[in-house]
């Protein structure tokens, strides 16, 4: 499996953190929910870092079965569309975002 993650370097600008979240999840959840062939999604938001010098206030991780399914995701108009509405988010937010895909194994707890 792959899992393509955003992450959220940097901080919400102070005073628009109720509408950073609201807006994430109201607009853009049910957005990056409806890509092609997605098998999971996880949105995280940060509670606690060893290194408070690199906060990540929210990371979204989408797990695909291939990478070519990442790449007809990418490729689809709700990907085109998921940029669009992101950009209110990134006037909400100072820094960046890193897009990485990870290929993932999966293992139960003993």
């Amino acid at each position: 499996m792959f899992v393509r993650c955003a992450f959220f370097k940097g901080k919400i600008k102070d005073g628009m953190e109720a509408d950073f979240h609201i807006h994430w999840r109201e607009n853009l959840l049910p957005l990056w929910s409806a890509f092609p062939n997605l098998q999971e999604l996880r949105v995280m938001r940060e509670v606690e870092s060893d290194d408070p010098d690199s906060p990540f206030p929210l990371v979204m991780a989408m797990k695909f079965k291939t990478r070519d399914d990442i790449e007809e995701a990418l490729n689809s108009p709700t990907s085109w569309q998921s940029k669009e509405v992101s950009k209110r988010l990134f006037d909400m937010f100072d820094g960046h975002v890193i897009h990485t895909v990870f290929a993932a194994d999966q293992f139960d707890p003993m």
